[in-house]
C-alpha cells in the first residue's frame, strides 16, 4: 500500500487541506491518507488550541465519504501531557507496515521550510518520502536549502524539478493546490460573524456553528 501521513493542528481543517490530500492521492496513487490532529504539538501554544476531541471530530467529518482519507488518533493527548514529535509518529507507523508498503509525509511548503527546527529532522528525512505542497510562484530551490548537503547523493540518478533525491528518500513537490486558505483566517472570519461557506467542508461548517467554535466568549472584547 501507499500511505501518507498528514499532520497538523487542523484548527479547523479546511478546503486547502482537503484539496492537498486528494491531489496527493491522485498523483501518488495513495491508498490511505492518515489525517493526524496534533494532541500536544511542541511548536504551538496548546492553551489557544481548540480541544482535541473537537478538532478530531472536525477531521472525521471532513474525511467522511472518501475511504482513502482516514482520521487518526496517533497523536491524541496522553495523561502525561507530553508533546508529540513527528519523528516518533513516523517510527510508530513504520513498525506497523509491511515491507512492501511505501510511506509518505504530506506537508505544506511553509511548514517544510521550518523542518530544521524539528526533532531529529535529518533522521526524519531518511525515514520517509516527503510530498511538499507548493504554492503559486514558489521557488523549489528553497526546498533544497532545507536539506543538508551531506544528505544529497553525489552519484546515481539525477533529481528532477519536482523530485529531489536524497540518500535514502525522495522529496516530491506537489503543485496545483491554489486555495489561499489558512486556519487562522477562518477563525478570525467566524469570530467576526462572516460566512466561511466553501472554505471548510460543509459538515465541518455545520459542526462549527452547532458547537459555537471560534466565537468570542461572552463578556470578552
Amino acid at each position: 500500500m501507499n500511505i501518507a501521513l498528514f499532520g497538523g493542528t487542523f484548527d479547523p481543517i479546511h478546503a486547502a487541506h482537503m484539496q492537498a490530500a486528494r491531489a496527493a492521492a491522485r498523483k501518488f496513487r495513495l491508498d490511505r491518507v492518515l489525517f493526524i490532529p496534533a494532541g500536544n504539538p511542541p511548536h504551538k501554544y496548546c492553551d489557544h488550541l481548540t480541544l482535541f476531541p473537537q478538532r478530531y471530530c472536525m477531521v472525521a467529518l471532513a474525511c467522511a465519504g472518501d475511504r482513502r482519507l482516514i482520521p487518526s488518533l496517533l497523536e491524541a493527548p496522553t495523561e502525561e501531557g507530553k508533546s508529540c514529535y513527528t519523528i516518533d509518529t513516523v517510527r510508530k507507523v513504520r513498525r506497523s507496515l509491511h515491507k512492501s508498503d511505501r510511506l509518505f509525509f504530506l506537508i505544506g511548503v511553509d511548514a517544510f521550510l521550518e523542518l530544521p527546527s524539528w526533532k531529529e529532522y535529518r533522521r526524519l528525512l531518511d525515514l520517509v518520502d516527503f510530498i511538499v505542497v507548493s504554492r503559486p510562484g514558489f521557488d523549489a530551490n528553497e526546498i533544497r536549502k532545507v536539506v543538508p548537503e551531506a544528505m544529497t547523493p553525489s552519484g546515481g540518478a539525477p533529481s528532477k524539478p519536482d523530485m529531489i533525491r536524497l540518500r535514502r528518500s525522495i522529496l516530491h513537490v506537489l503543485r496545483g493546490v491554489h486555495l489561499p486558505v489558512a486556519s487562522h483566517d477562518i477563525r478570525k472570519a467566524i469570530g467576526s460573524g462572516r460566512s466561511v461557506t466553501g472554505l471548510v467542508p460543509p459538515l465541518v461548517e455545520e459542526y462549527i456553528l452547532k458547537e459555537g467554535l471560534y466565537r468570542p466568549r461572552r463578556g470578552g472584547k
